[in-house]
């Protein structure tokens, strides 16, 4: 099943996707999910698949065990997967634990073709041969192939606990080692807070966060490597630029609460056309007129209000974007176009790397297209996130001219 021998490199799958509506609704969105899933794996045909899933469990993990069991199971056993004979599955099910739970799940398949991969192993700081399909969950904090880590409490807003972290693990493929970084940021808790000021609060929280994942995964502790960060970032639009562009020629109704003068709506009119509403603002929606705008060209005109990113332009990279925003679409099993009214639609699901990792990624001199940046299930209902992947080979050799920094790939 993996990629064609004529093609040089070795074929990689990045995935991310929050699948928390999977197990709030599991009976009408999982089967499309993982058909629309095995689609995308039949079509790349990858030798390295990774899928970083964020919400593991939906919104009452407890309450969804059998479910997450289920899930796991059809995974690791299904007929689509069937040629990849070894995995590592990593589920932070210590639900119970404020302090450490993040509901982060990592999921790892080797090809039965692909035979020089090993994994690191942090405390023995080795690295060591992948045989087999393993399940790790509970305390990951005791694992030694990973590090995971939820954000210090006053990263969160208000400092209430919220799950939100990221789980680290480091592979070596061909003598190239790169880390793997799952991670789920903050998220805008009003829209009505975000359209303030520019950039939102939330956006400098984000950065933040995001700031200490880089730094802890390039810090002293172990040999630099490559890294790719795929996950959930929460990224919004420049929400206070997106309302004057979408509404230039709008009036501004605002609505307070009678009792504590607080802003509670805010309600853009067409200056003529019999005053149509074309933007209503909450907490918890945001109501516009025209969702095509949001879909036209995937979204193309708004990516000049995608900024967040930019602060990080010399430490991370993301190829071209040509997908629609990922967030929020419709929980409707029946609506696969459609966005929630909830919030404005943005990318908040990525695949970023480090300026080296880029280098890692073949890139063809012929017509054909060995790279892809894309979403997956564009008009089926896969939740409220569609799930964003990056397919790749990696370049034979890559990581060479690195061999320093490679030392450390002893395979016991």
């Amino acid at each position: 099943m993996a990629g064609k021998a004529a093609v040089p490199g070795t074929a990689v799958l990045l995935v991310t996707a929050n699948v928390g509506s999977l197990f709030d609704d599991p009976e009408n969105l999982q089967k499309n999910w993982l058909r629309e899933f095995y689609q995308v794996v039949h079509t790349h045909r990858p030798h390295f698949l990774a899928l970083h899933c964020q919400e593991f469990g939906g919104k009452n993990y407890e309450a969804s065990m059998s479910h997450v069991d289920k899930f796991v199971r059809e995974l690791l056993s299904s007929d689509a997967m069937k040629e990849y004979n070894r995995a590592r599955v990593y589920l932070d099910e210590n639900y119970e634990s404020q302090e450490h739970f993040t509901a982060l799940g990592s999921f790892y398949f080797l090809h039965e073709s692909l035979k020089n991969i090993s994994q690191f192993d942090f405390k023995a700081k080795k690295y060591k041969k992948v045989t087999g399909k393993e399940i790790c969950s509970d305390t990951l904090e005791s694992t030694p192939m990973l590090e995971k880590e939820k954000f210090p409490q006053d990263y969160f807003p208000e400092c209430k606990w919220s799950r939100k972290g990221f789980i680290r693990t480091r592979w070596c493929l061909a003598d190239c080692a790169f880390d793997l970084v799952n991670i789920h940021l903050f998220h805008d808790a009003s829209n009505l807070v975000a359209w303030e000021t520019s950039p939102s609060v939330y956006s400098g929280i984000r950065h933040k966060a995001l700031g200490y994942v880089l730094d802890r995964i390039i810090d002293q502790r172990f040999e630099k490597a490559s890294y790719f960060v795929f996950g959930d970032f929460n990224f919004r639009l420049d929400s206070k630029s997106v309302v004057e562009t979408l509404c230039t020629k709008a009036t501004m109704q605002t609505v307070r609460a009678a009792d504590t003068n607080e802003v509670v709506k805010l309600i853009f009119r067409e200056s003529d056309n019999d005053r149509t509403v074309m933007l209503q603002l909450e907490k918890k929606v945001f109501d516009y007129v025209n969702q095509e705008v949001f879909r036209d060209d995937n979204g193309a005109a708004l990516l000049e209000f995608d900024k967040e990113l930019s602060v990080f332009k010399d430490r991370l990279y993301e190829l071209d974007i040509s997908f629609p925003p990922s967030y929020p679409y419709s929980e409707d099993s029946s609506q696969g176009r459609q966005y929630m009214n909830t919030r404005c639609p943005a990318w908040c699901d990525r695949v970023l790397m480090s300026p080296s990792a880029k280098e890692l990624i073949l890139r063809s001199e012929s017509e054909e297209k060995v790279v892809t940046y894309d979403h997956i299930g564009p008009s089926v209902c896969m939740g409220d996130h569609k799930p964003v992947f990056l397919a790749f080979r990696m370049a034979p050799g890559a990581g060479k001219p690195h061999a320093r920094v490679h030392k450390c790939c002893v395979v016991q």
